[in-house]
């Protein structure tokens, strides 16, 4: 049986876990095998960026961080060789990083995700990568309602250009009209 101190320790690295899953949106559990140094330099350098933080941990205490939290579903996929990724503000950041990962290394899986205080299978995952980025989805939210005032404002100035241009054909006529009787 392990020491008092050990026990501790592992309580408190749980705790800190816990703590860092339940302040998160979305994390993401990888199975990280067959990953190059080289590669996961890569990877936790791109997660970083992204404010994700990305932790290699015993699949034990992953599990017992996960069921402090309400998630002990997670616990099934936490077998062989696994880290989790943990979200910071955008909740799809692990997913996109992860998966661009995933797609490039064979041997590197996502196995599954937690979105919102539930969990979720590899397949989800891969949705929640695919959705575009914030900025992204803004610039197309700003362009669905800038187009139909576009069209407004071209229609309008089509009339503008329309009356304008009957007016100056108008004028010589009422002109003309004018000079007739004072002749």
């Amino acid at each position: 049986m392990p020491s008092k101190s050990i026990l501790e320790q592992k309580q408190a690295i749980v705790a800190d876990l816990a703590e860092k899953i339940k302040a998160s949106p979305a994390g993401v559990v990888v199975n990280y095998q067959g990953i190059t140094v080289d590669a996961d330099t890569k990877m936790r350098k791109a997660l970083r960026e992204a404010g994700v933080s990305y932790m290699v941990m015993k699949n034990s205490l992953t599990g017992r961080a996960c069921e402090e939290v309400g998630l002990g579903d997670m616990k099934q996929y936490l077998t062989g060789m696994t880290a989790i990724a943990i979200g910071g503000e955008d909740p799809v950041a692990p997913a996109k990083v992860l998966k661009e990962y995933a797609e490039k290394i064979e041997s590197f899986e996502i196995l599954a995700g937690y979105l919102d205080g539930q969990v979720v299978d590899k397949e989800t995952v891969a949705k929640l990568a695919d959705i575009p980025s914030k900025e992204v989805l803004i610039a197309k939210f700003l362009g669905s309602i800038k187009s139909p005032l576009y069209g407004l404002a071209y229609a309008l100035q089509a009339v503008v250009d329309k009356d304008g241009e009957a007016a100056p054909e108008a004028a010589p006529a009422e002109a003309a009209a004018e000079a007739a009787p004072e002749a």
